[in-house]
């Protein structure tokens, strides 16, 4: 499956919709929007992994480089990660730096 990342940026929540395959070869867009999220000074980051099959070092990459482009002062939520995804960040320890969501408790957003 071909690599997708949307952003939509509301009421200063930047939301980036993941889709596909994120590897070495699709990181670069992913950071594009990373960088247009943090360019818009949003107070929270929300990453849709609901698609997202796959995510390799790369891919982890950018997450970071989110982390440290937005500041300390943004949350980044990921939502929906499939099982291998969430793998990759407790193997690394990332999902401490991130807020881990399941598509039921989504609804936490909306306190944001």
């Amino acid at each position: 499956m071909a690599f997708n990342a949307t952003l939509e940026t509301n009421n200063n929540i930047a939301t980036i919709k993941l889709s596909g395959e994120l590897d070495g070869l699709t990181a670069s867009v992913f950071k594009t929007e990373v960088d247009k999220a943090a360019s818009q000074k949003v107070k929270c980051l929300v990453l849709l992994m609901q698609d997202l099959e796959y995510m390799s070092s790369a891919g982890l990459r950018v997450l970071i480089f989110a982390k440290q482009k937005m500041g300390a002062n943004v949350d980044i939520y990921v939502v929906g990660a499939q099982e291998t995804v969430i793998n990759t960040l407790q193997k690394t320890g990332f999902d401490q730096s991130v807020i881990l969501l399941d598509d039921d408790n989504i609804s936490e957003l909306e306190n944001v």
